[in-house]
């Protein structure tokens, strides 16, 4: 299941006729439902589950899952994170990337002619103004620190080799 990518979560049952609030990871949030299966990561372990109906419903979406017919047994399915398989996803033109690809990328600076090692993106964190890689120093990398750099593309991100798992980037080392 190491081609599972998180999409999502079920927050909790919505109704008496075991309807789900869902709460979309995706951009645009809708997305979400265009990768099926959806597999639920369960404390005991990976379901599968199958969609028979959603909509959108304040800010987030409501769904009906096959074979869950009330509010009981929509509250059992929450909270969970929903998954789904990497393959599921369209292919992106050349110079895009999922966040997933740049999660564990190594991140080197390339500031005033140095090349400092800064260590890895742990995760990508969406800020409104724009995407902010979150890279944790490590034994091979500067210091151990955590820095923040602005995903903003040619300013601070140079380049992305993800065939060698590196980001090149613009930044301080010191900040």
């Amino acid at each position: 299941m190491s081609k599972l990518i998180d999409v999502g979560r079920i927050t909790g049952a919505h109704g008496i006729k075991g309807w789900v609030k869902i709460h979309s990871q995706t951009e645009p949030t809708g997305n979400i439902f265009d990768y099926q299966p959806w597999y639920l990561k369960t404390r005991h372990g990976v379901k599968s589950i199958e969609l028979i109906n959603w909509r959108p419903h304040g800010k987030g979406y409501v769904a009906q899952v096959k074979g869950i017919d009330d509010r009981n047994e929509a509250e059992a399915l929450s909270p969970v994170v929903i998954a789904v398989d990497k393959d599921n996803l369209p292919v992106l033109d050349s110079g895009e990337f999922y966040w997933h690809q740049l999660e564990g990328c190594r991140v080197v600076s390339i500031y005033e002619d140095k090349h400092v090692d800064l260590g890895t993106v742990k995760r990508m964190m969406p800020t409104g103004a724009n995407d902010v890689l979150v890279v944790k120093g490590d034994k091979e990398s500067l210091d151990e620190g955590e820095r923040l750099v602005p995903y903003v593309l040619e300013q601070f991100v140079k380049e992305i080799d993800i065939d060698s798992h590196i980001i090149y980037v613009d930044w301080d080392p010191e900040f």
